[in-house]
């Protein structure tokens, strides 16, 4: 398999599977082969066929009991483990799991394993743990993938992927720290797509222009290669080769998911600079490759919305998207209900918002009868959106009543980017009363008090920002930067307001 002939390797494989019987690291490569292939299908059936024989055959090895929630020993790294390939078949699952977007399935894929303490992880674990929990423990992810690339061997992977994340999350300056570090491995694990790539995404924070020659000439060589790749399905299906349209289509696709990430680097420079009729110009010259991408077709609905001149075509955009997920609209980014919903107020298809509301509204419930302890904040977030749309149009006091009430109940609805769109809109109200600019009635402000008072009394212990904590230890937040603290505070201008005007 070195060499790359992963069919010539199959075919061993499933010749050496029949004559010995089913060996659980047979079954292992013949799924690793299928995987790199992007076979997912047959790759899952051999890991779950070395799982089942691992439940069946050795109890003793407590898998799956971890997400189960039983508490279990540690069964270390024996022998019997290691004959059972059980550890390298759910990494592998993990990692299909990953590639196909079932976080949740990847995670757990990783808790059903057998259980090991952290010292014994071995590093396609650990790597795998960074990888697969980093939106929920982003600190400790990088504390792993810095810890691995200290070792000898470790994961090829490991190397990219704390650069792209680095970069992901805007520490630029520590992966090009890390690039400098360890140039030797630039070479050997970066691809010169890859390298040219967080060249151009290090360079922007110095010199965006830099940047986006550089990215514009990796666009254009993919761009290249992809009229080229169309043309050759099209000549293959003219001779009707299935095989090579197969493979060409394959590459077809590959060539795609290293573009699309050059051309949302390219537009991200002029999104910065709030310039969005040229990130629009930027989509309209790609339409040709990515318009069937989901992330594509994404961008430009966000695009078209923020123009606050294109609500319609923004919502044609949005709407498949959504209805694509309808059955489980909890699993679609908030954000994008509520922009769907702003688009649709907009161009006064009510009606349609209010549905789409009524759908959040009642799959929340649900969810909260079933899991009590799950927050979620899709309605409240549409909420909150709907009423900063109407406070930015002069309308207060239907905008902050929408956005009091999506805070309801503050025990699962207050949480730091919650807070954050709120806050938003009560200091601009505030701004506005003390320029004299608006007029709010005394019960409304009231309203306010009460709103604030609330909010004081849960948000003791719920940060106000979520940066800067991302490599702290101590998750406590300092008392100035609680939503308490704030709220106390907006509450006072408030009442000198009220004070003052009467």
């Amino acid at each position: 398999m070195a060499d790359g002939n992963y069919e010539e390797a199959l075919e061993k494989i499933t010749s050496a599977l029949q004559n010995q019987g089913f060996k659980p690291y047979l079954a292992y490569n013949a799924a690793l082969c299928y995987y790199r292939m992007k076979e997912y299908g047959p790759s899952l059936r051999y890991c779950a066929d070395i799982i089942e024989k691992g439940i069946r055959d050795h109890p003793e090895l407590s898998i799956g009991m971890q997400t189960e929630g039983i508490e279990v020993r540690s069964v270390g790294n024996t022998l019997t483990l290691h004959e059972t390939s059980l550890t390298e078949a759910f990494n592998l699952k993990a990692a299909i799991e990953y590639q196909l977007k079932n976080m949740d399935a990847a995670r757990e894929a990783l808790t059903d394993m057998p259980p090991r303490a952290e010292y014994e992880l071995d590093a396609v674990t650990l790597h795998n743990q960074a990888l697969m929990n980093f939106e929920q423990q982003p600190a400790e992810g990088f504390e792993k993938l810095q810890f691995l690339l200290q070792q000898n061997p470790f994961p090829p992977e490991t190397f990219a992927n704390i650069l792209l994340l680095y970069c992901q999350h805007d520490f630029h300056d520590l992966a090009a720290e890390i690039l400098a570090e360890n140039a030797h491995l630039t070479y050997k694990y970066l691809t010169p797509y890859l390298y040219d790539f967080l060249d151009a995404i290090i360079t922007q924070q110095t010199s965006p222009n830099d940047a986006y020659q550089k990215l514009d000439e990796l666009a254009s060589r993919h761009t290249e290669q992809l009229r080229k790749l169309t043309k050759q399905v099209q000549e293959h299906r003219t001779r009707n080769d299935t095989e090579l349209v197969k493979k060409t289509v394959i590459e077809y696709e590959e060539c795609l998911e290293r573009y699309v990430p050059v051309l949302m680097a390219q537009a991200k420079i002029y999104w910065n600079l709030r310039n969005y009729a040229q990130v629009e110009k930027i989509f309209r010259k790609s339409v040709e490759f990515c318009n069937d991408n989901d992330i594509w077709r994404l961008n430009v609905a966000h695009v078209l919305f923020m123009q606050e001149n294109k609500f319609k075509e923004a919502t044609g955009f949005y709407e498949p998207l959504v209805k694509k997920s309808y059955s489980d609209i909890l699993n679609v980014n908030p954000i994008i209900l509520a922009n769907l919903c702003v688009s649709y107020i907009m161009t006064s298809q009510n009606e349609e918002a209010e549905e789409l509301m009524r759908k959040i509204e009642k799959e929340e419930d649900q969810i909260a009868f079933e899991e009590p302890d799950k927050k979620y904040f899709h309605h409240c977030i549409v909420n909150l959106v709907i009423g900063t749309l109407y406070c930015s149009k002069g309308n207060y006091e239907f905008g902050i009543s929408r956005i009091m009430k999506s805070l309801e109940p503050y025990n699962k609805k207050l949480g730091t980017d919650t807070w954050f769109y709120t806050k938003r809109c009560f200091l601009s109200l505030i701004e506005n009363m003390t320029k004299h600019m608006i007029v709010m009635k005394d019960a409304v402000i009231q309203e306010c008090i009460q709103f604030l008072e609330n909010c004081e009394l849960h948000g003791k212990t719920v940060k106000t920002s979520a940066n800067g904590s991302f490599f702290e230890e101590n998750d406590a937040p300092d008392g100035k930067e609680t939503v308490t603290y704030e709220a106390r505070k907006l509450k006072c201008i408030l009442l000198k307001l009220l004070n003052f005007e009467n």
